[in-house]
């Protein structure tokens, strides 16, 4: 009867544990997300005043004030991958941000520019690909809604630089 007893003691600890286990294991994960974010360049494309040689750190983030133009294709504004709901990837599941990170597909099915590196994270491990979507779901939310995408010939509303085909000089670009 005693071993009984110790056997649902020990039991009953476990299961009150396993919450306290869990969240130990979440933070990890978060904490492996930020690093593999912060190795990953995301505040690069996806933060804004980074390209203008001041992030603000507040919207870390928070989508990028500069557009990247794609000959023939458009110019693309890095977006808001906070998790707010109505400006960033709030709505999005791990599952979802998981296939925009891997396969290049946001949950609308709209494809990624190409200027997003999603061939390169495809690589990512499964767990690798969620810490990253774990690290996002983590931060601040930032309400800032981005422009665009913008098709060839539309007027562009943000500063923006151009993607220079291979072997196309600028001055070739100009013209």
């Amino acid at each position: 009867m005693l071993r009984i007893l110790v056997r649902l003691a020990f039991a009953t600890a476990s299961v009150i544990a396993l919450p306290a286990y869990a969240a130990v294991a979440d933070d990890s994960q978060i904490t492996r997300g930020k690093y593999l974010v912060t190795l990953g360049g995301c505040n690069d494309c996806h933060t804004p005043g980074y390209f203008l040689g001041n992030p603000d750190m507040s919207r870390f983030l928070g989508g990028s004030d500069v557009g990247f133009e794609i000959p023939g294709q458009g110019v693309y504004v890095g977006s808001n991958i906070t998790p707010d709901k109505e400006t960033g990837i709030g709505s999005w599941s791990t599952e979802q941000i998981v296939k925009a990170i891997q396969a290049g597909e946001r949950p609308d099915h709209r494809i990624l520019a190409p200027i997003m590196p999603w061939h390169a994270f495809a690589t990512l491990t499964a767990d690798d690909a969620k810490a990253i979507a774990a690290f996002l779901q983590s931060l601040k939310p930032v309400s800032n809604k981005i422009p665009g995408p913008f098709k060839t010939g539309e007027k562009v509303s943000t500063s923006m630089f151009r993607i220079l085909p291979p072997g196309q000089t600028a001055a070739a670009a100009a013209k």
